[in-house]
């Protein structure tokens, strides 16, 4: 990945961060798989002139009570409005957002490769703090995208399961973020 040092804005205005859930369990059919995009997030990457002597940095905030569905496939009906109300409720209550309303990610450590980069950090969510993995490569625009996989149980989460527990959600849900890098300072 060739990005040039210095200090970096990345969030809603230059990019978006979504997360998809997937059913499974006996009545998976009655469910939706579903599209779920973090509409207020925010973060800071900073590029090292000199990357033997000091580490990529990469930190994220992301406002749970702002988490939108914005599509649900799959189902025996379309996913209503009232379905979506009743999902958001569902979604506050398990991700306790009254009591954490932010998610947080900083990385412990970023390992560029040619066109790509594993980024390795914590990620603070519910109050508990483990240790999450993203895949990132740059585009040809410039921007990058990463994704990884957030298994909810790791973090207390109990995934939701309806009808008697014939539908579940999967314990791990994916995590795709793509955005720009708004330059903030280059190294002078």
């Amino acid at each position: 990945m060739a990005i040039a040092a210095g200090e970096y804005a990345i969030g809603k205005q230059v990019g978006r961060l979504l997360v998809r859930t997937t059913r499974q369990g006996v009545a998976a059919r009655v469910g939706h798989d579903l599209l779920i995009e973090a509409t207020e997030w925010e973060g800071h990457v900073t590029v090292p002139a000199d990357p033997a002597t000091q580490p990529t940095v990469v930190s994220v905030r992301v406002d749970l009570g702002a988490l939108k569905i914005l599509e649900g496939t799959g189902g025996v009906k379309p996913l209503s409005d009232g379905d979506r109300q009743q999902i958001q409720q569902t979604m506050h209550k398990l991700l306790r957002v009254d009591q954490h309303r932010y998610a947080t990610f900083t990385s412990t450590g970023v390992e560029i490769h040619d066109d790509s980069a594993t980024v390795e950090g914590d990620l603070t969510l519910v109050g508990q703090t483990r240790p999450l993995r993203l895949d990132v490569r740059q585009l040809d625009d410039g921007s990058v995208k990463g994704a990884g996989s957030v298994v909810q149980s790791q973090w207390g989460i109990k995934p939701y399961s309806g009808f008697f527990g014939a539908l579940k959600l999967r314990d791990a849900v994916d995590i795709e973020v793509t955005t720009g890098l708004q330059e903030i300072h280059a190294p002078g």
